[in-house]
């Protein structure tokens, strides 16, 4: 219900939009999955897309900012083009987050408020993606994250001054906002509102052309919707699978490598001894006295560890190395001296003065040569056919850097190479739902950043299983050739003239009923023949809990008694026209919890109301030039058409 009223009445900027664009710089360093934006020809870091009062936006801060949205709108949808990206209006909503920026800090400047450098370097070392593994600011993962993503150390600091510029004049701004009691009582009414009336559906099939279009009103329409053909770009792979039997036969392993391997290790196969302990530190030696000498008088360690508010911790099969190291030399050597049963202590260690209980002693026999032989034997065994594949891995590496191709690597190894079938970024098979094969998931990514022709090595399970592929073709993102789609095209371009047609029936409708016919009047003048009105009527609150949400629901529940309107529902391919002729809006008690819910969503709503209006005030406040030629440039760039 809280997320259908938030749908009916909160503005078109939220506060969770605005401080998602105040902290664009941030949060692109953030994304793991920002790559490296490069470098653009043809347009300089020197031109300008818009001043700002006196702020200039560069068309390099704006090639970076589109790049960085880009690639975090492909966190969503991986085979997203930077083509599709634009076409959806990704460059302008990047310039118009840039320009509200510039302007807010240039508004916060003429206020008189300030962003020193100690409070921008503040605000630089708290961004995770600059912190080190011991979680301090790092100037070498800084620089990195410069280098990574094309940016300046001057740009980042100078975007995190314009986001304390804005988070000082926007937060205090809609702070506490509410509204009169009356006014939410009203709206929190609304939530149980029930609606009659009619509708009428105008389907695009009722009112599209039968016959075929012409050669030139399909390729019209076909360079007007390109945007909608765009084929993902694919790549095919040639690859070549191989483990450790690449390495061939290796000699044996003698005995007397055995041997020598047994005598290294010698102190891993002697006889050894287990302990288990029950453990007690203390601050001072007569503390420890103190407890021993009340365990030898018949009380438990743990008893008298619990009188003085300790806890003993117990210490299950530990050999004498493990303990040396855990308390010193001294405790270790005491405490295995001790037989079992014995109390040992007080002893000085690393934490202070231990006293222990030997709880177990376990003697674990050793292994004689010939008893570990076959062990050692697998051991080397393993180890040199580790050994043998590394270096064959580094000779394939060393070859492929002089030049050797995948089809001679493989003839080396002695297997086949696979080919194949075109996949797209997300790792899927062009065309299907089929994944691509499995030991090619873990390169999919690399393969989408490789040129053709470049073998590479990869590991697929860690010392066990390899893999050498290469980007045998490409196949860059483009609109399908109208030829191969001529069929969806003329289907497409059917509905869309029947859906032009329907809006204009619907017209026609509105305008009947506002001339005094009946709904039902309106529609049976219409040449085509149509389903007469149907009766409607929905509940507010059904609807919410049901989650039936659409633009023609919106519309029904927004419109005045006694109203026609129209609405286009794309998925359904109609126009709908409707007609609302009676509102119930039943009273609420007093202390209805939907009068309290009601009022702090308005009060969220009217904040953003708020914020809304001081942004286009600020931005309003200032002189904004676009320069066109150069956005166009930085477009053509961006898709590659200005090359």
């Amino acid at each position: 219900m809280i997320t259908f009223f938030r749908k009916f009445f909160q503005s078109k900027i939220g506060i969770g939009v605005t401080l998602a664009f105040l902290g664009l710089i941030a949060v692109a360093f953030a994304s793991s999955d920002v790559a490296n934006t490069g470098v653009f020809g043809g347009v300089t870091g020197g031109d300008r897309v818009a001043v700002v009062g006196d702020r200039r936006i560069s068309t390099a801060d704006l090639i970076t900012n589109v790049n960085n949205a880009h690639q975090q709108a492909r966190a969503n949808n991986p085979t997203l083009t930077m083509e599709q990206f634009l076409a959806q209006g990704g460059l302008e909503d990047v310039l118009d987050q840039m320009v509200s920026r510039a302007a807010i800090a240039e508004y916060g400047r003429e206020l008189g408020l300030r962003a020193g450098d100690r409070l921008v370097n503040s605000e630089l070392v708290g961004i995770p993606a600059f912190q080190g593994v011991d979680g301090n600011f790092s100037a070498d993962a800084f620089r990195a994250a410069l280098r990574r993503l094309s940016l300046s150390e001057a740009t980042v600091l100078d975007d995190l001054a314009m986001g304390l510029y804005a988070r000082q004049l926007i937060l205090p701004i809609g702070h506490g906002a509410s509204l009169p009691a009356s006014l939410n009582r009203r709206y929190a009414q609304l939530i149980n509102d029930t609606r009659s009336g009619n509708v009428v559906a105008l389907p695009a099939a009722a009112f599209a052309p039968e016959g075929d279009p012409t050669a030139e009103q399909l390729r019209e329409y076909y360079e007007g919707n390109r945007s909608a053909y765009i084929r993902p770009e694919r790549r095919q792979l040639r690859y070549v699978t191989f483990g450790i039997d690449a390495v061939g036969d290796l000699p044996p392993v003698t005995q007397e490598q055995i041997a020598r391997r047994y005598q290294r290790d010698a102190q891993q196969y002697a006889a050894s001894q287990q302990r288990s302990f029950t453990q007690l530190v203390l601050p001072t030696q007569a503390a420890a006295q103190a407890v021993i000498d009340e365990v030898e008088g018949g009380v438990s360690l743990a008893a008298s560890a619990q009188a003085k508010g300790l806890s003993t911790v117990a210490l299950s099969e530990i050999e004498q190395d493990a303990l040396q190291s855990q308390a010193s030399t001294e405790v270790a050597s005491a405490a295995f001296a001790a037989d079992q049963g014995e109390l040992v202590g007080p002893i000085r260690g690393d934490l202070g003065w231990y006293v222990l209980r030997v709880d177990n002693v376990s003697q674990i026999s050793g292994q004689s040569l010939e008893q570990a032989s076959g062990d050692i034997r697998e051991q080397l065994v393993q180890e040199r056919r580790r050994l043998a594949l590394n270096e064959l891995t580094e000779r394939i590496e060393d070859e492929f850097a002089d030049g050797r191709s995948l089809s001679e690597a493989a003839a080396d190894l002695g297997v086949d190479v696979v080919s194949s079938q075109p996949l797209t970024s997300d790792g899927v098979i062009y065309g299907t739902q089929e994944q691509a094969p499995q030991e090619l998931s873990r390169v999919i990514g690399t393969a989408f950043e490789m040129n053709e022709g470049s073998p590479l090595l990869a590991e697929i399970v860690p010392g066990e299983q390899f893999l050498i592929f290469e980007v045998s073709e490409i196949t860059p993102s483009a609109a399908a050739p109208l030829a191969e789609i001529r069929d969806r095209l003329e289907v497409a371009w059917r509905r869309d003239q029947g859906m032009d047609a329907a809006s204009a029936a619907s017209q026609r409708i509105l305008q009947r009923v506002e001339e005094g016919s009946s709904l039902a009047e309106a529609v049976a003048a219409e040449d085509v023949s149509l389903p007469g009105p149907e009766p409607l009527r929905l509940n507010r609150r059904q609807i919410a809990e049901q989650g039936q949400l659409s633009r023609a629901t919106l519309l029904f529940f927004s419109m005045a008694e006694g109203t026609t309107k129209r609405v286009r529902l794309d998925d359904a391919s109609t126009w709908f026209v409707m007609q609302l002729d009676e509102i119930e809006a039943p009273e609420l008690a007093e202390g209805d919890p939907i009068i309290q819910s009601t009022r702090q969503q308005l009060g969220q709503a009217s904040q953003n109301e708020y914020l809304e209006q001081f942004l286009a005030a600020a931005e309003a406040s200032f002189e904004v030039e676009l320069n066109d030629q150069a956005i166009e440039a930085v477009r053509a760039q961006l898709t590659g058409s200005g090359n």
